[in-house]
């Protein structure tokens, strides 16, 4: 009978065992302020536009929320983190925080640092995965133009997408090539070096050719290894169907499946666009119905996992733990080589730790990159450490625990 272990999320000895008892209280303090709703909201509006006016304020955030929740502003940087967390079995994702800029230069400079960060990334044992924003290397409008017209188009989603490509102006089958080939620069160097590629997930309303590019970057660089990684992003209530369209896929043409479920970042400006709008939201109704469609997918894969290659990216504890009882109820290892666990670095650490020291293969999101660059990244993560149902007040707790457990204040 193979035995299988017992994993307990309130554990703050493993949480934290890579943390100083001042590094630990540092992040008390952090968590502290966000809690203060009136002063994230405040801070988010101000912060960007202080620093687009040249305050010096580089000094406050790289001590505070840029060391929470980025791994650095060089690559040299992120190595440090990717080896101290490593001495605890957790992996790194890097991603390059500079979010998209326009224009045909900086789509080929985010191509060109990319290229040099898969690179870095084959050089560490603790640095398996990258992670791209196709808006990094494609104009989001001509993106938007495409999905309208595959929406409207007849057929499967390879179908749409022939021809919405076929459709477009001169001009814009140039620009949608050069995407192809940055993409496929990206791809085939992942490929060559063997570091796994997240392509993330975006707005409903540019899905569709990601989609699209995703299943064919799977179907060439997904034959005998996983490099591709689609990312299904769960509050949209046609993701569930869409990943068992994906696995069936997968099978008639011969690849295997990366699929990273998340359960979403752009909730709240889906549903205001869709009212704006006047069309019917794409977001589901409540938490409950997404959390079982995430749920949902997690079973799916596992129960597929022979032709899947799953990413639970998710800080919610029942998601995690129900992978762990997926693979236990199949009889199959948690370090089962097609199942891995993935949280954002600064945040959930009593998942990401108490899972690697239970020998699950696990991972911290990593955003790396210039302050003023990575600011639209750290205002996020403030707004929804404030803003999900008692994140802040749960990590806070378990950073309370574990510093009375070693005796401190």
């Amino acid at each position: 009978m193979k035995s299988y272990p017992n994993i307990s999320f309130t554990n703050t000895k493993n949480a934290f065992a890579y943390k100083t008892d001042m590094q630990l209280k540092k992040t008390r303090f952090i968590f502290s302020l966000m809690q203060l709703n009136w002063l994230v909201s405040i801070a988010t509006k101000v912060t960007p536009l202080m620093m687009k006016i040249g305050l010096p304020l580089n000094g406050v955030i790289k001590k505070t929320i840029f060391s929470q929740f980025c791994g650095g502003i060089t690559l040299e940087d992120t190595a440090m983190v990717a080896e101290t967390i490593g001495k605890y079995q957790v992996q790194t994702v890097l991603d390059y925080g500079i979010e998209g800029k326009d224009g045909e230069e900086n789509y080929d400079a985010a191509c060109v640092e990319m290229l040099r960060v898969i690179n870095f990334a084959a050089t560490q044992i603790h640095i398996p995965f990258v992670s791209i924003k196709l808006t990094g290397y494609a104009r989001f409008s001509l993106m938007q133009k495409m999905d309208e017209q595959m929406k409207i188009a007849d057929g499967n989603l390879y179908e749409r997408f022939y021809k919405v490509v076929e459709k477009l102006s001169l001009s814009e089958k140039n620009e949608w090539d050069k995407v192809f080939f940055r993409v496929m620069k990206i791809c085939s160097l992942a490929a060559e070096k063997k570091v796994g590629l997240f392509i993330d997930a975006e707005e409903s309303w540019i899905q569709a050719p990601i989609d699209a590019l995703c299943m064919q970057l799977m179907e060439k660089f997904n034959q005998q290894q996983v490099i591709v990684f689609n990312t299904f992003q769960h509050y949209i209530h046609d993701r569930l169907s869409f990943l068992k369209w994906s696995y069936q896929t997968s099978l008639e043409k011969k690849f295997i499946l990366g699929a990273k479920l998340v359960r979403g970042a752009y909730m709240e400006k889906e549903r205001k666009r869709a009212m704006d709008l006047g069309y019917t939201s794409p977001i589901h109704p409540d938490k409950e119905s997404c959390d079982k469609d995430y749920n949902a997918g997690i079973e799916f894969c596992i129960q597929h996992i022979e032709n899947v290659k799953l990413i639970v990216a998710s800080h919610n504890e029942y998601s995690n733990l129900y992978a762990v009882e997926g693979l236990q109820k199949k009889g199959l290892p948690v370090n089962h080589p097609h199942v891995h666990w993935s949280q954002l670095y600064g945040m959930s650490d009593n998942i990401t730790f108490n899972l690697a020291k239970a020998g699950c293969s696990v991972s911290k999101f990593l955003p790396f990159g210039p302050i003023k660059d990575v600011i639209p990244y750290l205002m996020r993560r403030a707004q929804e450490n404030s803003s999900i149902g008692g994140q802040t007040g749960k990590e806070l707790s378990y950073i309370k625990k574990e510093l009375q457990r070693r005796g401190g204040d």
